[in-house]
């Protein structure tokens, strides 16, 4: 539609962290919105155009303050006095190609929109479907580490929704539903889809069936009620862990989607929350092994026929199977450099999955390292509870009760212990296990966030993670997750190269 597109990149955003967020510098708007700002022109000839439009783009200096910003722009005067690049753009149009890389591209995807929606077997994937974690847009409400107060919480709202579908039906049908419905979220969380289901005239029953365990957050159990009309939306999960039976054989690998700040995987047997795998930009996207149809039977592989085909011919391998390909790939995506070398690409769309080669020949033996290694990486993230605790030392004080109560756990300076509670200091806490990182946070320093008594201020509803029936469980959980994450460092150093050139992938042009 245009023939020339300016844009000046003042950055700003607020929404990241570490040495991204200062270099983002200052927003423009002196902190009043955290997201990063554009200033952009666009020229639209009056004649029809058939010439490829230019986009030139300018990007402020790394680090600067607001009012450096300011000076700038108002140095320039004019935006034809701002010193622009012309960008190439490339066959998907993005504009932004710094950073990314053109063999990704001939990776197999993981999964497409398109083949997520196609019927029957499909080619080009390794998964045929996949899913956003839950949205429920109500999480102090449908989430709970206790199951009496998650049950109390959801009987009551559901008590007040059924009412006022009651008054609604009572009332002019013309009504605006915003201002129709009671606002007092003491009572109730309103969203979108709820709004809808009220104006439908539709009911609900609390159902001791609906509550689930979950993740809510990485090695963070939850309860959760889970119900297409109290979650605003389920997606695919309906299909992937529609009883709890299946969480025994059916595993999801969880990837950051799309826009996230710092790239993370990790893996889960039961239901997974939006966030569980990106807690900034973006959501979570899992891929199943398993699907099902959403009474529990039916039992279907999700990775197709096609990718165990491609993976056989190109190692010459025909003793690879679906799961040894799903450990691989969960053990693929752990690897350092792959993170590194991709990050650019990871942001812009779901993982692609290159043949590996550390011998620099098709041989299969690069492939069985990762299948192995993921193997083992999905037995420790999915059963980290049933891991050896790492010996820490106890440090108690002194004529204080015996006390194994959370309320909120903090890290020292050092990082070498947790301040556990008034009563308990848990020492030793070894450097490598902070290095086992998901997202920006450690593994530890999720489990030290997570698990907290937390009150919600508009609800007043309380979440406490403490256990009446295993008082011990928090203390001998951060003993088992500093395990899990000491093996997880060893295992991911000691993962084969990836043997793919920059220039040429070892799959090459498919």
């Amino acid at each position: 539609d245009f023939t020339k597109i300016y844009h000046i990149d003042l950055k700003g955003n607020a929404r990241t962290s570490g040495e991204r967020r200062r270099k983002e510098g200052g927003n423009i708007f002196d902190d009043q919105i955290r997201v990063g700002v554009g200033i952009s022109f666009f020229i639209k000839k009056a004649e029809p155009k058939s010439e490829a439009t230019e986009v030139w783009i300018y990007s402020i200096d790394d680090y600067l303050k607001a009012r450096d910003k300011k000076e700038i722009l108002t140095r320039f005067g004019d935006y034809t006095n701002v010193p622009m690049k012309q960008v190439a753009i490339d066959a998907k149009y993005t504009w932004l190609t710094e950073g990314l890389h053109a063999e990704f591209e001939t990776f197999i995807p993981m999964g497409t929109r398109e083949t997520k929606s196609a019927q029957g077997e499909v080619d080009d994937v390794i998964f045929k479907t996949y899913s956003s974690g839950i949205k429920t847009s109500r999480d102090v409400w449908a989430y709970n580490s206790n199951l009496n107060t998650l049950n109390e919480n959801m009987s009551r709202t559901i008590q007040t929704y059924n009412a006022e579908v009651d008054r609604w039906r009572r009332e002019e049908q013309g009504s605006n539903v915003d201002d129709f419905v009671m606002s007092d979220e003491k009572e109730i969380k309103w969203s979108e889809t709820l709004k809808r289901n009220l104006r439908g005239g539709k009911t609900t029953a609390f159902s001791q069936k609906k509550v689930r365990a979950s993740l809510y957050r990485p090695f963070t159990k939850s309860n959760l009620y889970f119900d297409r009309m109290m979650n605003e939306r389920v997606y695919v999960f309906p299909s992937i862990f529609p009883t709890p039976e299946t969480e025994a054989e059916n595993r999801v690998i969880c990837v950051s989607g799309l826009g996230h700040d710092i790239f993370r995987c990790h893996i889960a047997n039961r239901i997974t929350e939006y966030k569980f795998s990106n807690s900034s930009n973006g959501g979570t996207q899992c891929f199943p092994f398993y699907t099902y149809d959403e009474d529990g039977t039916n039992r279907r592989e999700n990775i197709t026929d096609w990718a165990l085909d491609q993976f056989r011919s190109h190692y010459e391998d025909d003793a690879i199977t679906k799961w040894d390909i799903f450990h691989y790939v969960y053990g693929l995506l752990h690897h350092p450099d792959y993170r590194e070398r991709y990050q650019a690409n990871l942001k812009r769309e779901l993982p692609r999955i290159p043949f590996t080669s550390d011998t620099g020949s098709k041989s299969s033996t690069g492939f069985w390292k990762f299948a192995k290694a993921g193997q083992r990486l999905s037995e420790i993230h999915v059963g980290y509870e049933d891991v050896p605790e790492y010996p820490l030392t106890f440090i108690e004080t002194p004529d204080m009760p015996l006390d194994w109560r959370v309320e909120k756990m903090r890290l020292s300076k050092d990082k070498t212990q947790i301040v556990y509670n008034d009563f308990l200091t848990l020492d030793g806490i070894p450097p490598k296990a902070l290095a086992y990182r998901l997202g920006n946070r450690s593994a530890l320093e999720w489990l030290i966030d997570q698990y907290r008594v937390k009150e919600d201020k508009r609800s007043g509803i309380i979440n406490d993670p403490n256990r009446e029936d295993d008082p011990q469980y928090i203390v001998k959980l951060i003993q088992k997750v500093i395990a899990v994450s000491l093996e997880t460092v060893e295992i991911v150093a000691g993962l084969p190269g990836l043997g793919i050139s920059e220039k040429e992938s070892v799959l090459g042009t498919r």
